[in-house]
């Protein structure tokens, strides 16, 4: 699969951005923190905007606050409105292409934490533009815009960072070092799993087969813009504010939530790289509409760097695999036996890992590595008196003040970088297709073609929304 030439116009209109920043501010070049330049003062600050700033942008902007926030862009007002009562002085849009159109040359960097399917147009404008990026998981929706968005951020020198927060954490690094070390042995089977979708925010516990029916649209709210490249349909609360994650024209599903959290466990520590083939178990009929509730994904990973293939097995609510099921009733009765509530472990137990070694057995509790420990209770209490050094440079503050340090210069490349989150990403949307056909898929990622099923070509790159094409 080729990627599409831009049209006359679309290249007209990127030109007249650049002319815009040339009128405004002097020459056009990259931000004013670029990376390979030298970095600014210890007490500078980077004027940030942020698209979409509803609960998870408004989360992210927490972490943003000591920079300055120079504008804030959402379709939704009520959103918007709640966003301005932290940031009373950045500028406020419903259009980040107006915010760009009129601000781009005040603009270093840019957030972006809108539903799935507009990550990709969004973000695109502020990379055609030189803004550092940090995009929310999963990237963007589908393969074709995961490519042209990283080859872009490449091209432009950006720094980036995806927004699973798990790649900065303590656990991530303790479990890279003990797999190193030895600890595990070899791993040739890994075995992940989440509540999600059968519950869990952004999921109703329901199965559609049919868009739902158009509702009277909020006051303000610009659903044209929501829509974005996505197909044109009616307004609905049961897709904004916060139900979109299932249906697929908007979301990724269970695993597009979560296995960015989730998988990249495996990822970084087993080096998995691309999987050559994805097979997929449905408990409800193959559905092109929403999510179902619980699906079964198994990647097998070829032999890579001297490690064996491994198979990295991903469960989808409301079932588990029978290993957490046997973990989690072993540790209530011990916990009945002691005359404590089981109810914490059951939340606790809302997703997690296994990583089978040849010598031990890793257990990751919960969605991000939080808290890795090995398996067996004796082995654990163990290795604990005797732990692996720590050889891993660690994160302060998280992943959004490293991203902040990198495009400083005060930092080095956040570990959730494009480069990095790409091969993740694309993992993760090679699984929810997978979930969304009922189709195993045999991949070739030189060739983005899924070779036993070329059919699903219109999956890996959608056709886009009539005045949506700029970017496709």
């Amino acid at each position: 699969m080729k990627q599409n030439s831009l049209s006359a116009s679309n290249a007209s209109r990127r030109d007249f951005l650049k002319a815009s920043a040339l009128l405004a501010g002097g020459a056009f070049v990259l931000p004013r923190f670029s990376i390979g330049q030298s970095g600014p003062s210890a007490n500078s600050k980077l004027n940030i905007a942020f698209i979409g700033v509803g609960a998870q942008g408004r989360s992210n902007l927490t972490a943003m606050a000591g920079e300055n926030v120079v504008a804030l862009c959402d379709v939704d007002p009520v959103a918007l409105a709640k966003a301005a009562e932290s940031f009373p002085k950045a500028r406020q849009f419903t259009d980040y292409r107006k915010m760009f159109d009129q601000m781009g040359n005040e603009i270093d960097a840019v957030g972006v934490a809108t539903a799935d399917h507009t990550h990709f147009v969004t973000s695109m404008a502020a990379a055609d533009l030189g803004k550092h990026l940090f995009v929310q998981k999963p990237l963007v929706h589908n393969i074709y815009e995961l490519r042209t968005l990283c080859e872009k951020a490449r091209s432009n020198k950006l720094v980036t960072q995806m927004g699973n927060q798990g790649r900065a954490f303590e656990g991530m690094r303790l479990i890279k070092e003990w797999f190193d070390y030895g600890t595990l042995g070899e791993v040739k089977e890994v075995v992940a799993w989440t509540n999600r979708p059968a519950t869990g925010v952004g999921f109703r516990r329901a199965y559609h087969r049919s868009l739902p029916a158009a509702e009277p649209k909020p006051d303000g709210l610009d659903w044209d813009l929501w829509l974005g490249p996505a197909p044109q349909t009616g307004y609905s609360s049961e897709l904004h504010p916060g139900f979109w994650r299932g249906w697929w024209d908007y979301g990724c599903g269970g695993l597009g939530d979560i296995g960015c959290h989730t998988i990249d466990i495996p990822y970084l520590a087993l080096q998995l790289g691309h999987p050559s083939k994805i097979e997929v178990e449905l408990s409800e009929p193959v559905n092109d509409v929403y999510t179902p509730s619980g699906s079964i994904v198994t990647y097998h990973f070829p032999a890579r760097g001297g490690m064996p293939p491994v198979k990295v097995k991903w469960y989808e609510g409301p079932a588990v695999p029978p290993m957490t099921e046997n973990y989690l009733a072993a540790q209530a009765a011990e916990l009945k036996a002691t005359g404590q509530d089981t109810k914490k472990l059951r939340k606790t137990m809302e997703g997690g890992l296994f990583m089978l070694g040849s010598e031990q057995t890793l257990f990751s509790p919960g969605m991000r590595p939080d808290s890795p420990r090995l398996l067996d209770e004796e082995a654990w209490e163990a290795f604990r008196r005797n732990r692996p050094p720590k050889v891993l440079p660690r994160v302060k503050g998280g992943n959004i003040k490293e991203w902040i340090r990198a495009v400083k210069g005060e930092g080095p490349t956040p570990g959730s970088n494009f480069d990095y989150a790409e091969g993740l990403t694309e993992l993760i949307l090679l699984g929810a297709l997978a979930i969304r056909t009922g189709k195993s898929l045999e991949w070739d990622p030189v060739n983005m073609e899924v070779t036993n099923h070329r059919d699903l070509e219109r999956y890996l790159k959608p056709e886009p929304r009539k005045g949506w094409g700029e970017y496709y």
